[in-house]
């Protein structure tokens, strides 16, 4: 998944006890820091605890995790650690996970490719942005490493108690599971053969998707503790999770978020907004034993399964892509760089930019399956410039027609990502092809039926090539995504990108977004 795995604001104030939820996982704490802004941080109070204070909100564990367990069916299975932390401590520890956490080196790594696509700006600078927006916005978190849940010594226990509940049932969530090993089945070594290739993409969408199953359940405690006065629970009103959707489209109260690309603010909301509508929608169809063991134990494998849970639920096949081996295609010019799929969201994302949110919301219902694959030139004299990428994409959609719209759509874009962009009609073999000159070689855009190649910035007979290719390894049906680690040889399919479940924590968001839908 290209979408920085796996994310909108109410205008209207912050409601006490309605405050932080968390994020596991680097992108979404990302997201939790945009979502504040640094004038609604500056009228809060620093002022640390007292000792009491302190002391009677580290009392407050037991009964709030009991109050947890209760709400998921979650057994506790042994007691949880918890600390009071000061603000430079939260910054030191966000800081140093920031250097070490291998998911953000991954993102770093898919950073160009990201900007390839023109899904962020070639002068966004990713890193320092969310290292100086997560050290302003950290509220508390739960370390899956140290199995220990961080309080904060300078907000008040009433603000953090709600926290909690969201916090610990990701404690529950590892006496379970194990979040480090569970969180995402994507390898974090490259690929280096087609099988290798194709199983990268059978399991690509993995932690986007067991990541929306975690924040999910942890949105409907938090709820459900929220609500805990006025004697309700998400249970007894399911319509409160599609009153959140429709409520974080406003950013006005938000101008950090909303001047971040629309790729973050979508996919780091993902999590959370949708995840709490996936969860939602198994609570009322097999209540809380299928909600929260019943989906840490078969979690979905896509987002077009957290999108739609009616296909998860019923077990429906998840269209997937396969991809031959390119690389004696490619060499000796270019080298393996990326290989991801581009799900549903990512064609929402994708086709919202380019096109605006009406096109977007009717092509994306259309996707049938997406794959993307990067290749660096190894001769390129900046390689950590997306002119040193060569980028393919392909895409299937449910009928010609979609096909057709998505297509002109990823056209009328080009000339905002390149300079010097010129169509040489007279190189095109047929009406199925689009051919163009760019400052970053040439493009070659075609349609086949319901299925669409991109191939940006490689020689056009190469590309050709490779389209020929990709072709003929096609299903005329979906494949399952896998959901699992695969048997036999790819035992690398088990190790999972601990630094994707690396605690980041915080949030001091959600709470903005149940403000104006949780009311007595």
């Amino acid at each position: 998944m290209i979408a920085i795995t796996e994310a909108h604001t109410v205008a209207s104030p912050v409601v006490p006890g309605l405050e932080p939820v968390r994020m596991r996982r680097f992108a979404a704490a990302f997201l939790a820091a945009v979502l504040l802004s640094p004038t609604a941080l500056a009228q809060k109070a620093e002022a640390p605890l007292t000792k009491e204070q302190g002391k009677a909100l580290l009392a407050s564990v037991d009964q709030i995790l009991n109050f947890v367990s209760n709400d998921t069916k979650l057994p506790i299975t042994h007691p949880v650690k918890r600390k009071l932390v000061s603000r430079g401590e939260v910054t030191k520890y966000l800081q140093k996970k920031f250097d070490e956490d291998e998911g953000t080196k991954r993102l770093e790594h898919g950073e160009i490719v990201l900007k390839k696509f023109g899904l962020l700006e070639r002068d966004f600078q990713l890193r320092s942005f969310l290292i100086r927006l997560l050290t302003e916005q950290i509220a508390g978190f739960y370390d899956e490493k140290t199995k220990t849940v961080n309080l904060l010594d300078y907000v008040g226990p009433d603000e953090q108690k709600p926290v909690l509940a969201h916090e610990l049932t990701h404690a529950l969530q590892d006496m379970r599971v194990d979040l480090v090993t569970w969180s995402d089945l994507t390898p974090n070594v490259p690929p280096k053969t087609m099988l290798e290739d194709n199983q990268r993409l059978a399991v690509d969408e993995s932690g986007a998707a067991r990541e929306s199953v975690t924040e999910g359940q942890a949105m409907v405690t938090f709820l459900d503790y929220s609500m805990k006065p006025m004697g309700k629970t998400l249970a007894d009103a399911p319509e409160l999770a599609d009153r959140l959707k429709d409520s974080v489209a406003d950013n006005s109260d938000s101008p950090v978020m909303a001047r971040a690309p629309l790729l973050l603010q979508q996919t780091l909301m993902f999590p959370y907004i949708e995840g709490l509508g996936f969860e939602a929608a198994v609570l009322a169809k097999g209540g809380r034993e299928a909600a929260f063991a019943g989906t840490l134990a078969n979690p979905p494998s896509s987002t077009f399964e957290v999108i739609h849970p009616k296909a998860y639920l019923s077990h429906a096949a998840v269209p997937l892509l396969r991809l031959p081996d390119l690389r004696p295609l490619l060499a000796p010019e270019y080298s393996f760089y990326d290989i991801g799929v581009m799900g549903e969201l990512d064609v929402r994302i994708l086709t919202e930019l380019f096109g605006g949110r009406q096109i977007a919301d009717a092509l994306s219902t259309q996707w049938y399956g997406g794959a993307y694959y990067a290749a660096q030139k190894n001769a390129a004299p900046d390689k950590q410039s997306p002119s040193s990428i060569g980028l393919l994409y392909v895409s299937r959609w449910k009928n010609e027609d979609s096909a057709r719209s998505f297509l002109r759509v990823y056209a009328g874009q080009l000339a905002r990502k390149y300079s010097g962009l010129k169509r040489r009609e007279k190189d095109e073999a047929d009406d199925t092809e689009q051919v163009y000159t760019t400052t970053e070689g040439d493009v070659l855009l075609t349609i086949q039926g319901n299925t669409v190649f991109t191939f940006e910035g490689f020689p056009l007979a190469q590309a050709r090539t490779m389209r020929e290719a990709i072709a003929a390894v096609q299903t005329s049906g979906p494949m399952m995504q896998a959901a699992a680690p695969a048997a036999g040889p790819a035992t690398d399919l088990a190790h999972s990108l601990v630094g994707l479940g690396t605690s980041f924590g915080m949030l001091r968001a959600a709470g903005r977004y149940t403000s104006q839908v949780v009311q007595p």
